[in-house]
């Protein structure tokens, strides 16, 4: 690992944690002391996702997160709460074991989640993933919970 300050190739690790993300390693450098943080995380399969008119594109964690974020914006709900649900969701998606997976069953998956954190969240994520096209759409919705 180069020190990313000076360039020199030898650094001693002086801290080593577990983190959600994968293995936390703070660093320092042996020629000028600096110390930095380095991460290792496992590199895991690509997945694909089917989309509903068939077409297959790469599986895409940070199109889910934004999506997710969206729902919960100006919320009370934490961020570390969605952040968590977020791993769990990706945790579940890869635990199938699947390579190709449907939008429905992810769709589904997170409508479940989110329904349990914030009502108001869920509508927006389910008016986006349900493609509302009008009114009576959000009031059926709404009738249900």
């Amino acid at each position: 690992m180069n020190c990313p300050f000076c360039g020199h190739p030898k650094s001693r690790v002086t801290d080593k944690r577990n983190s959600p993300d994968g293995i936390r390693r703070r660093r320092e450098c042996l020629k000028c002391k600096k110390r930095f943080t380095t991460y290792e995380k496992i590199e895991r399969g690509e997945m694909y996702i089917i989309k509903k008119d068939g077409r297959r594109e790469k599986f895409d964690m940070n199109k889910l997160r934004t999506g997710v974020e969206k729902a919960f914006e100006k919320r009370p709900v934490s961020v570390e709460l969605v952040q968590k649900m977020l791993r769990e969701i990706e945790e579940q998606i890869r635990k199938k074991g699947k390579k190709e997976i449907s939008t429905s069953i992810i769709g589904n998956l997170v409508s479940k989640k989110i329904k349990r954190i914030d009502k108001v969240a869920y509508i927006r994520f389910a008016s986006v993933y349900k493609d509302f096209e009008d009114v009576d759409d959000f009031k059926e919705v709404i009738e249900k919970i």
